[in-house]
């Protein structure tokens, strides 16, 4: 059985390049990067390499970026840590007209961002959730206007993870830093996908995550830029610059590093164009052999390698299974939110009903796509979709899937 993993923005493969780094750090060149005899400058000098090279796949200086074990806490230092350096305990500094308490952030962010922000609302920090347009893209005039002396932290995501929308950033960061705010974007989707330079998006703090872009799981960083206060989720040692205590994972940040090196040189070939054009191969023969059959989110705007689809008349989760069983991994949405029973937060915020947001399949292709494989889910996608029609006894889509019916 033909096999096409189409699921790459949940994970994907750690390069042999990434695993061969590794390697020797789970060995003999084990140590601790905080030990001042010669392993353990040993093991510094390499945690000093690997920093340097995911600076320099976004632009950033090596002392900038902060390792974690993740994208999610890569976003919840930056909010958590961003909020409580903003005033201490609430209180405005002095000849300050107001506190700044404020967390706003996009209706579509990642769960990390969403959950996090409601758990700080919970404590006493003010929160503003602001809705974003039909096709996914936050208006910045929208954003303009739930700004306020008040705000201190403005998270919005640089590529949505279920629907590959692209949001302005650079705007988004000249309004926010004309209110005196600081702008955080989980970049964890388009690092490692599209080129991204953080002098340019002009962001405070950005988060990125290593299995995105065939690194290793386990290994996350946050760019913290200069003269950004931050205040440290886990207290200790002095590791990170004081930003994160606990002895670094040697091996992982290893494998971070070279694989922010490897996409540095992707970025830099035809691959990003490649993928372009069978994303957009995917994207149209998708539309035109499924009746019934909408594209989430804008059709321009998005980094191509995410194709969400809804298919009127059919539960999403079905498809899923259905084209696993024929050898095609696809998600229904974010891998962090799939034990939620409900319907994606993502697709309710465009304005779809449930019933369209439970219709909606994710594909998102990756630099090991080959046309074949397009070929194959285009093959497959039409018979599965047709059939499960068929014992649901619709050969039309349910009347009650109205937004499903609306062009894309």
């Amino acid at each position: 059985m033909r096999q096409v993993y189409a699921d790459h923005a949940a994970t994907t493969a750690p390069a042999p390049e990434v695993v061969a780094a590794m390697l020797p750090y789970l060995g003999e060149r084990f140590g601790n990067a905080s030990s001042v005899h010669r392993r353990g400058e040993a093991a510094r000098e390499a945690v000093e390499a690997a920093r340097a090279r995911v600076g320099a796949l976004i632009g950033a200086s090596a002392e900038e970026i902060v390792f974690t074990a993740s994208g999610s806490e890569a976003n919840n230092l930056a909010l958590k840590g961003a909020l409580l350096a903003a005033s201490e305990d609430g209180r405005a500094p002095a000849g300050a007209a107001m506190a700044r308490r404020r967390l706003v952030i996009s209706a579509i962010e990642h769960p990390s961002v969403l959950e996090t922000a409601r758990h700080l609302e919970s404590l006493g920090r003010p929160l503003t959730i602001v809705p974003v347009e039909p096709d996914g893209v936050l208006d910045p005039a929208r954003l303009e206007r739930a700004i306020g002396p008040d705000v201190a932290l403005v998270s919005v995501m640089w590529v949505n993870n279920e629907i590959g929308t692209v949001q302005p950033i650079a705007r988004i960061a000249e309004i926010v830093r004309g209110a005196g705010a600081k702008l955080h974007c989980d970049a964890v989707q388009a690092v490692g996908k599209l080129p991204v330079a953080v002098a340019e998006a002009d962001v405070d703090l950005l988060s990125l995550a290593g299995h995105k872009f065939h690194g290793p799981p386990g290994a996350g960083a946050l760019y913290v830029r200069r003269r950004t206060r931050l205040v440290p989720l886990v207290h200790g040692g002095h590791q990170e610059r004081s930003r994160r205590a606990g002895t670094e994972n040697l091996a992982a940040i290893v494998g971070l590093g070279a694989a922010a090196e490897r996409a540095a040189r992707w970025l830099a070939s035809t691959g990003p164009a490649r993928l372009a054009s069978l994303s957009e191969r995917l994207r149209r023969g998708l539309l035109a052999a499924v009746p019934h059959a909408g594209l989430n989110g804008d059709a321009e705007r998005r980094m191509p390698a995410i194709v969400n689809v809804r298919f009127a008349g059919v539960d999403g989760e079905a498809v899923l299974h259905e084209l696993d069983r024929l050898g095609i991994t696809v998600s229904t949405g974010s891998a962090c939110s799939a034990a939620s029973p409900g319907p994606s937060h993502v697709l309710l915020a465009l304005g779809l009903g449930p019933d369209d947001a439970h219709a909606s399949v994710r594909f998102s292709l990756g630099e090991d796509t080959s046309e074949a494989d397009v070929d194959h889910v285009l093959a497959a996608v039409p018979q599965v979709v047709a059939r499960l029609r068929a014992l649901a006894g619709e050969t039309e889509p349910s009347p009650g899937a109205g937004a499903a019916m609306r062009p894309a």
